[in-house]
């Protein structure tokens, strides 16, 4: 079996950088997923935030996660549950505009915190996002701006952890789906696994490893490349001992920006047989993808183009 891919991103601005943008590009065609290690981001920093994210699923969350599970039976039931995650979780916006002070149960400190871990994942999602262009062959820059709209991407993080599940073969710890932004950064638990992604068929885990950061791209770079790139179905499988800690910050287009693959990759076959990406306002593609996340994506692309081509016709004329 092929080998996940783990890239170092240690020597990327020396001698090595061939054979990164070699591995990444390999990555991005085949997997949709790969792991990065000496990401720039110290690693006291990422034990100082899986400790207190960990402190305050523990004082905060996991009592009230108890007490749902127990109101919907979901610890004792008999059939696949298809409706429902087995996963707590709460919700961190950075971009824009942060809600970080606002969101209550959080301490000083664990805000604090969190503000600095967003911003070096910031950083690195745009360093990631240059490198993708080098292997694509756009200008520097070309993604970030893609993504800006007019007051710049959206950015947020989804802190979920998914305590032991007595049913893991009835109900999952997430649900399959893929993403629907743009480029997706992943600090996961270093040793309850669960994350798996979809490749030729199979299921495969992604292996936990201690202060890796975990890439994935969205619907938004498979729109952008003109499927040169694509998302990957992932789902969450619960484990029936140990809490697996997962914070998933998401490099998302701004709502306004107008989404569409670049002109230099659609090439000239595809652009003849009609099989190029739609254009669209990237909130219409979220107000979709809210009401079908856990469906195929392919119908979400062609609803896209039908909004489009209605778009391009204009109002028709009844005088």
């Amino acid at each position: 079996m092929e080998k996940f891919p783990v890239i170092s991103l240690e020597k990327v601005n020396g001698e090595e950088r061939k054979t990164i943008l070699e591995q990444i590009k390999d990555a991005c065609e085949n997997w949709g997923f790969f792991e990065l290690v000496n990401h720039g981001i110290p690693h006291e920093l990422l034990d100082t935030v899986e400790r207190m994210t960990k402190e305050h699923y523990r004082k905060c969350m996991e009592q009230r996660f108890k007490e749902l599970v127990a109101s919907k039976g979901l610890d004792a039931v008999q059939a696949e549950v298809n409706d429902m995650d087995w996963e707590s979780t709460f919700h961190l916006r950075h971009l824009p505009a942060s809600n970080i002070s606002e969101l209550p149960d959080l301490d000083d400190e664990y805000r604090k915190v969190m503000k600095e871990f967003a911003q070096k994942l910031e950083k690195l999602a745009e360093e990631l996002l240059d490198l993708l262009c080098e292997n694509l062959g756009l200008e520097k820059g070309y993604l970030k701006k893609a993504f800006y709209g007019s007051k710049g991407p959206n950015f947020g993080t989804k802190v979920s952890n998914y305590p032991p599940c007595p049913k893991p073969d009835l109900i999952k710890g997430l649900r399959a789906h893929t993403d629907a932004g743009g480029i997706i950064l992943l600090f996961q638990d270093d040793k309850v696994s669960g994350l798996q992604l979809l490749k030729d068929g199979q299921w495969i885990d992604v292996p936990p490893m201690r202060h890796s950061i975990v890439i994935n791209l969205g619907d938004q770079l498979e729109v952008i490349t003109n499927g040169k790139y694509k998302s990957v179905l992932h789902r969450v499988i619960a484990q029936t001992d140990g809490t697996r800690m997962s914070i998933a910050s998401f490099y998302n287009p701004g709502s306004d920006a107008v989404i569409y693959p670049a002109p230099n990759l659609v090439e000239k076959e595809a652009e003849e047989k009609n099989q190029v990406y739609p254009k669209f306002v990237f909130e219409d593609y979220m107000k979709l993808y809210t009401t079908v996340k856990f469906q195929a994506k392919e119908p979400r692309f062609e609803a896209m183009k039908e909004v489009e081509a209605a778009v391009k016709l204009g109002p028709i004329a009844t005088a």
